[in-house]
């Protein structure tokens, strides 16, 4: 039997770690156990079974969001269960909402929020097959 993929966790390169991570786990949920560094440089979030890594950039320059060099891009996508109560969720947390909940041509009901870092991150519910 081949082996078999167990998990994912997109990279971010951020500005400030910790006030990253708290915004994360402030705005959306995500829990962490640690950081590493002296001057903590890397932290592994999670929620849901799902995760996100987070690694200080040496250089600010360095931290490009995706929508800055390809219009509508986002950085990470997670897929979700139920779109609109997550988004309610993080609208009552104080997530800063990209774009509201909408029905996409390609069968997602989904909504983005954008980070301290200006990085986009999409969450979709899967409604349809795709068009």
């Amino acid at each position: 039997m081949p082996a078999k993929l167990t998990s994912s966790a997109p990279v971010l390169l951020v500005r400030d770690v910790v006030a990253a991570a708290n915004h994360y786990r402030d705005t959306m949920g995500f829990h962490y156990e640690r950081f590493w560094g002296e001057t903590p440089d890397f932290v592994i979030l999670h929620r849901d079974g799902m995760y996100l890594m987070l690694r200080k950039a040496e250089d600010p320059a360095h931290v490009i969001p995706h929508w800055t060099v390809c219009h509508n891009m986002w950085n990470a996508y997670f897929w979700v269960d139920d779109a609109d109560a997550l988004h309610a969720e993080f609208v009552e947390n104080g997530a800063k909402i990209d774009y509201g909940p909408c029905d996409q041509p390609y069968g997602c009901r989904e909504f983005g929020i954008q980070d301290l870092d200006g990085y986009d991150i999409g969450f979709g519910q899967v409604v349809s097959p795709p068009s």
